[in-house]
């Protein structure tokens, strides 16, 4: 019986390896775990499937517009609580938390850069601020961004990302869409460019209105577009939904979107698309 007796496993003591948190992440396109490092370097694009993870503002703005050159307009615009909205809890209180998170004072960045050899009005829509989502601020800087660079005569581009209105702001939010397309007309009067590209996630109010209203719509494979999103319109309809409906791929098919492109190609294009149309070539020297 010497043979089966029980040994003690009291005095056994495992040792677990002291690895620090955040060094991986796991790719929800291939389920395959990627050193975070590795993914920074590769523009957060998976190196294994090509999913394009979500980028944050500052590495928009290092990604596609040359270093030292971004001058940022209306930096210190924030939001406030006009209908005293109450809830689980308050606007105040969610806005105040998401400044400290991301430690800028609204969803969106806006300013004046060089990409190449163009000078151009540049935006970003940052998700991580509560969801992107379009108030006040949000849609009065989009507003500024594009009027600015009418004045200045300079082609926009904007990198869109957004989980739709803000609902803290009631009817305010809703206007913003108005406010935005009437800059863009203008704007478009004037004869002077405008490409959005839409990033996972652009709904709702913003891919109604500024998102899609470009003379050169350009997506990220893959990112979810759309008004309503896919569970709420097949509730509403009672039918199944094409496979990929609401994505990049299926919307360019569509003719909604006229290009589909990774993000590690996204600058050349974007120079290319501005050498076009605006007529210079892209050998033309810096000014």
């Amino acid at each position: 019986m010497a043979l089966f007796g029980k040994k003690n496993y009291s005095t056994v003591k495992v040792r677990k390896r002291d690895i620090p948190d955040g060094l991986w992440l796991k790719c929800p396109g291939c389920q395959e775990i990627i050193f975070k490092q590795e993914l920074e370097e590769n523009a957060s694009v998976c190196p294994k499937c090509g999913y394009h993870f979500q980028m944050s503002r500052a590495d928009r703005i290092k990604l596609l517009i040359e270093e030292g050159t971004f001058e940022e307009w209306d930096a210190d615009l924030y939001s406030v609580d006009t209908l005293g909205f109450t809830g689980t809890a308050s606007y105040t209180s969610k806005l105040e938390e998401n400044m400290r998170k991301t430690g800028y004072h609204d969803a969106i960045s806006i300013g004046r850069g060089r990409m190449a050899h163009h000078d151009i009005g540049f935006g970003v829509m940052d998700f991580t601020f509560l969801g992107a989502s379009m108030g006040s601020v949000v849609g009065e800087k989009v507003t500024r961004l594009i009027e600015k660079s009418t004045a200045l005569r300079l082609p926009v581009i904007l990198v869109c990302a957004s989980g739709g209105a803000r609902m803290y702001e009631g009817m305010f939010s809703l206007m913003q869409m108005a406010k935005t397309s009437g800059a863009l007309a203008r704007h478009a009067e004037a004869g002077l460019i405008y490409i959005p590209v839409l990033t996972h996630p652009t709904t709702a109010g913003v891919m109604a209105s500024f998102a899609t209203l470009g003379d050169l719509i350009i997506a990220e494979p893959a990112a979810l577009i759309g008004f309503a999103g896919p569970r709420v319109i097949k509730e509403t309809t009672q039918q199944d939904l094409p496979e990929g409906f609401q994505r990049s791929e299926f919307l360019l098919k569509k003719g909604l979107i006229d290009k589909v492109v990774n993000r590690k190609l996204l600058k050349p294009t974007l120079v290319t698309a501005l050498d076009y149309l605006l007529g210079k070539p892209a050998s033309e020297p810096a000014a």
